[in-house]
């Protein structure tokens, strides 16, 4: 093989990056994911903004919701974003039509923000940072980053920490607004936070996880443990045959 035709350092760093951006990908939905996680809160304002009322911006962001995760079964797309999006729109719808207060539609979902971001940052403090909880499996690495890659691990836990700090600033912004402005005030505000505080987000991490160390695929090496095993057992197989074939034999000369 010639010097050409080893890969070098950039096509390998080149490849990592890839298999690190398809992961992100697949792990936070893409762009469709991002429409889908914003459309309904943008419907549920913007008809409040026109016309104040709850009952008919509820109905219409549960129902678009809805219509989302239609579309992704009968095209057989993976659902788990836009369940997701319905179980958080309905609960918002939930919270809002009990206490009549239109902003306790947002007020779920900011929560879990709040949650998320605090479960980051502890998770990471005890050892365990959530992103390599999430993307372990996508990276076919599950959670041998724990113990056998502290490269990879400590790009998780740079992640984490990333993810954790953007969500509560996110939230250090939205709960003053929800005690102090509007609905259509707060909703316009959490519109607006929704895709670029992600996208930061994604972004650092694509950053951290492309200088790590390369993910150790252990499902591939299940797979090699088996193989491996299955050949053993093969072996051991082939020479109890011969030595039974050997035994006959020597009794028949005798």
């Amino acid at each position: 093989m010639t010097s050409l035709d080893k890969p070098t350092e950039d096509t390998q760093a080149d490849d990592a990056r890839a298999v690190t951006e398809a992961a992100l990908f697949e792990a936070f939905g893409g762009v469709r994911g991002m429409v889908e996680t914003v459309l309904p809160g943008l419907l549920f304002v913007t008809i409040f903004t026109i016309n104040k009322d709850l009952h008919l911006s509820a109905i219409a962001a549960l129902v678009v919701s809805l219509l989302l995760v239609v579309v992704r079964l009968v095209k057989r797309d993976t659902v788990k974003h836009a369940f997701s999006g319905v179980f958080g729109v309905a609960f918002g719808v939930v919270f809002a039509m009990m206490t009549g207060n239109a902003k306790n539609f947002y007020l779920p979902g900011m929560l879990y923000t709040l949650g998320l971001g605090l479960a980051y940052v502890i998770t990471t403090l005890a050892g365990v940072p959530l992103m390599g909880l999430i993307l372990g499996p996508v990276f076919k690495e599950n959670l041998s980053w724990r113990t056998r890659n502290p490269g990879r691990k400590k790009a998780y836990a740079k992640a984490s920490y990333a993810w954790g700090g953007i969500l509560l600033a996110k939230c250090a912004i939205l709960f003053p607004l929800y005690w102090w402005a509007d609905t259509a005030q707060l909703g316009w505000v959490l519109v607006a936070l929704k895709i670029p505080p992600f996208l930061l987000a994604v972004w650092l991490t694509w950053v951290f996880l492309a200088k790590a160390p390369a993910p150790i695929d252990v499902f591939a090496e299940m797979e090699a443990e088996e193989k491996a095993e299955e050949e053993r057992k093969a072996a051991r197989a082939a020479e109890r045959g011969d030595t039974e074939a050997a035994g006959p034999r020597h009794r028949r000369e005798a």
